[in-house]
């Protein structure tokens, strides 16, 4: 499983449409957005879970850069939490 940090997201984005994006790439285990508790909009950042790892490094590749509502996504390999 590799989980998969994807940053600059535009504040419409969602669980769905970020699966949606990712699947395109290999199977997707979960896909989640960050969303601030107060206002419930997203803080510009998810992460993604994939079941293959191989996918998931083709996936980091293909979608690093790429344009998703008008924002070019930052996608890499997630670091562990401390």
């Amino acid at each position: 499983m590799l989980n998969i940090y994807v940053g600059n997201l535009s504040y419409d984005m969602t669980d769905a449409k970020l699966q949606e994006a990712f699947s395109a790439h290999g199977s997707v285990d979960q896909a989640k957005v960050i969303v601030d508790r107060v206002t419930g909009r997203s803080r510009g950042f998810g992460f993604v879970e994939m079941t293959n790892d191989d996918e998931g490094r083709a996936a980091i590749e293909a979608m690093n850069g790429q344009e998703i509502d008008g924002r070019a996504l930052v996608v890499n390999e997630a670091r562990p939490k401390r």
